[in-house]
């Protein structure tokens, strides 16, 4: 099992929900991939609860919190490891992003801050101090891959080296483009080019991705437990995916592994 220690700068270290419901969202996911919830019930926390898989106590590998602004919609968070928080928001500013919520502390948690990029899509930094990120990865039932769906990708590549030093390869993947976003040369997030096949309302976002030992079994699941399929499963070279939706309206992937990400 994939156990993670430590992350490297500029690596997706964890993945959050907000929820304007947390004891149905953890119910549903609960039923769906086997997590189990522990709510904090310190008051600084907010109620903040997190995810962890049946038998790994102590390696968290999601979590839960309350809708905190207005008109925000039910949604999963992709979260980078930095080194500075503050410097990373001075760095979103300078390249053109909006800052959601400027730096703060999690009390001994780590330092934070959200953002959206210069394409319209949020996604979160995360300065660690005693919390490093998810404990376990690319394991049915835990987060493996994070994916930007947007229209001008040459936008968000620019966006993404400035703020993070984020390298990238692009090629041909049917009738659009996939980006790898890399750190040392190592693949840590992708981009899918948005193209006439996606609805023109559909704005720019991050997509967060968990993996599962059978795909359509999943999604089975996911009908019987009350959330809804948008994308069927479907082979890529990597594996078989589908994108679902909890419940409350918050969207994400699930993906059967042919191989490690």
């Amino acid at each position: 099992m994939p156990q993670m220690s430590s992350y490297d700068p500029g690596v997706p270290n964890w993945v959050d929900l907000a929820t304007p419901d947390i004891a149905a969202s953890s119910n549903f996911y609960g039923e769906l991939f086997g997590w189990q919830a522990n709510s904090s019930p310190d008051p600084q926390y907010g109620g903040y609860t997190m995810f962890t898989l049946a038998g790994s106590e102590g390696n968290e590998v999601a979590a839960a919190m309350p809708i905190m602004m207005e008109g925000q919609p039910p949604s999963w968070t992709t979260y980078v490891n930095v080194l500075d928080v503050d410097a990373t928001v001075k760095a979103v500013q300078a390249a053109g992003g909006q800052v959601f919520m400027e730096p703060m502390d999690v009390p001994e948690q780590g330092r934070m801050a959200v953002f959206a990029d210069t394409v319209g899509a949020v996604i979160a930094a995360w300065q660690p101090y005693n919390f490093k990120g998810a404990g376990i990865v690319n394991e049915p039932g835990s987060y493996c891959w994070s994916e930007l769906n947007c229209r001008d990708i040459d936008a968000a590549k620019a966006f993404y080296a400035d703020v993070f030093g984020w390298e990238s390869a692009t090629a041909e993947f049917g009738s659009t483009t996939y980006t790898e976003f890399k750190v040392g040369g190592n693949s840590i997030a992708g981009m899918m080019q948005m193209d006439d096949n996606w609805p023109a309302d559909l704005p720019a976002h991050w997509m967060v991705y968990f993996a599962v030992a059978d795909t359509d079994a999943i999604v089975a699941r996911t009908t019987e437990l009350g959330g809804t399929v948008s994308i069927p499963p479907t082979d890529i070279p990597i594996g078989r995916f589908s994108v679902l939706g909890d419940p409350q309206g918050a969207y994400f992937s699930v993906i059967a592994l042919s191989g490690t990400m």
